[in-house]
């Protein structure tokens, strides 16, 4: 029997989540929210578009742009034809389908336990009330708290105050749990130092700092340079009365995502909550915008919640190299720069079924070349954030229907990107890492427990046989 109540609560619900992920679509919706209305015109881009350019190491003009597009992907393919026969990874069936083994773990050499044992047992032993004190009292990074007013803040020890507020957060214990088990101070003064003296710009200011700081390191230099990221989402329990909690099914938990940035260096740069059924892609590009530290890095590693056409031509734009893992890549299509051109080894690459050369439409890109600028410029102005101007589809590849102005140049950076890959090196090597270390940096999540982390050789390599930290101990990180 039918019960009116619980369809008609089912019919809404898929409504509306068909419309948050842009599936279905209210005919006239697009005069009241319509994120294109915030763009400047081209004529208001023109006396930016230099700096801009230089900035993001873009060409200035509609023939220089296709120009330069036009020559990375030749030598990308140019690149990947002259090693193939080295390359051990990637084969072509008969039918041309591209094949890549897949990678085997390396496990942790020898030569890199023996020093980290010896280092784990020389390092002393710290709280991290007591690593949070050291860096207040060093950097000073609590200075950037405070009353909105801009005033004095009044309160008699306000390092010790902040220190405690900020670990009683930061390892989710709360202000009552805090104040149960640390003597002197009580909920309510770790909770008006949250409320009305912390806020998210000013705890990001606070991390800056940090960052900052912990990139000087000798030790952080012998992980990485900072010139790539890793980025991945790990679902985070929330109340039930909260605007981005949800049941994410990927998960199977009830909450929101908590999206990290980490670099090669094993550096925590910036994190944000977003929704569980959001494709994590479309906010990708808002998170390196945002990050306001010294590691800028230009290189950026995600996993299969990465791929997305748009953002693909975002990153290009604001001079980033997206890297995400493939899913289904066998069913690409990729593209060619011209077809005068053919390949001893990858020919087949670029064909279709029919035998037929795919090749990129560049007269389409220099058609929208100002469209793309438009965006780019606004984004970077702040007239507009680069979510809403990314498709919310959780689907891949996105439809090119909904951002016709992006989707040639997506495609062109999707087909260079593995093309380019070292020849001599795995073309998943670095890929296959980077979420990895995103997932478990440094292992900071066994720190509440008492247990002390070694700085080894690589920080990834202290997670090797390590089991999975519950949500609370990630949370705690």
């Amino acid at each position: 029997m039918l019960v009116k109540r619980h369809f008609e609560a089912m019919v809404f619900a898929y409504l509306a989540e068909e419309l948050r992920t842009g599936d279905i679509a209210v005919d006239g919706a697009a005069e009241y929210g319509d994120w294109s209305s915030h763009l400047l015109s081209f004529d208001e881009c023109r006396p930016l578009l230099a700096a801009y350019c230089a900035e993001a190491g873009l060409p200035e003009s509609t023939a220089e742009f296709v120009a330069e597009l036009k020559r990375r992907h030749r030598q990308a393919a140019e690149h990947l034809d002259a090693g193939y026969v080295d390359n051990e990874d990637l084969t072509f069936a008969k039918d041309g389908t591209p094949t890549l083994k897949r990678l085997g773990g390396l496990g942790t050499s020898v030569a890199a336990t023996k020093p980290g044992a010896e280092i784990k047992a020389r390092m002393p032993e710290r709280t991290l009330i007591e690593i949070a004190s050291r860096t207040a009292y060093r950097l000073g990074w609590h200075r950037h708290f405070g009353p909105a007013s801009g005033h004095d803040n009044k309160l008699r020890k306000p390092q010790e105050r902040y220190v405690l507020t900020t670990f009683a957060c930061g390892s989710n214990m709360g202000p009552a749990e805090a104040a149960r088990h640390i003597e002197g101070i009580t909920a309510h003064e770790i909770s008006l130092a949250k409320n009305r003296h912390i806020t998210l710009a000013k705890l990001n200011k606070a991390i800056t700092d940090v960052v900052n700081a912990f990139a000087q390191l000798d030790v952080v230099k012998a992980w990485g340079d900072g010139s790539s990221v890793g980025t991945d989402g790990t679902q985070v329990d929330t109340y039930i009365d909260n605007l981005l909690a949800e049941t994410s099914i990927r998960y199977g938990g009830f909450g929101g995502i908590a999206y990290h940035y980490v670099s090669d260096n094993y550096i925590a740069l910036f994190s944000r909550f977003v929704p569980c059924g959001a494709w994590e892609a479309i906010y990708i590009i808002d998170g390196l915008l945002a990050n306001a530290s010294e590691v800028q890095p230009k290189t950026v590693h995600a996993d299969t919640q990465g791929q997305s056409f748009p953002v693909f031509t975002l990153a290009h734009l604001f001079g980033f190299d997206l890297m995400p893992r493939i899913r289904n890549w066998k069913g690409l299509t990729f593209f060619q720069h011209t077809d005068q051109v053919a390949y001893h080894h990858i020919d087949s690459l670029f064909r279709g079924k029919g035998g037929n050369r795919n090749i990129i439409d560049w007269e389409l890109v220099k058609k929208m070349w100002p469209d793309l600028m438009r965006v780019a410029i606004s984004i970077r102005e702040g007239r507009l954030n680069s979510v809403p101007a990314t498709p919310r589809s959780p689907r891949w590849p996105a439809t090119p229907a909904s951002h016709p102005k992006r989707s040639p140049a997506g495609r062109k950076a999707v087909t260079w990107r593995p093309a380019g890959a070292e020849p001599s090196i795995p073309v998943d090597e670095g890929i296959k890492h980077a979420p990895y270390s995103v997932s478990f940096p440094l292992g900071w999540s066994g720190w509440p427990a008492g247990e002390r982390i070694s700085p080894s050789a690589s920080p990834a390599q202290t997670m090797h046989g390590q089991r999975r930290p519950s949500t609370s101990q990630q949370m705690g990180s």
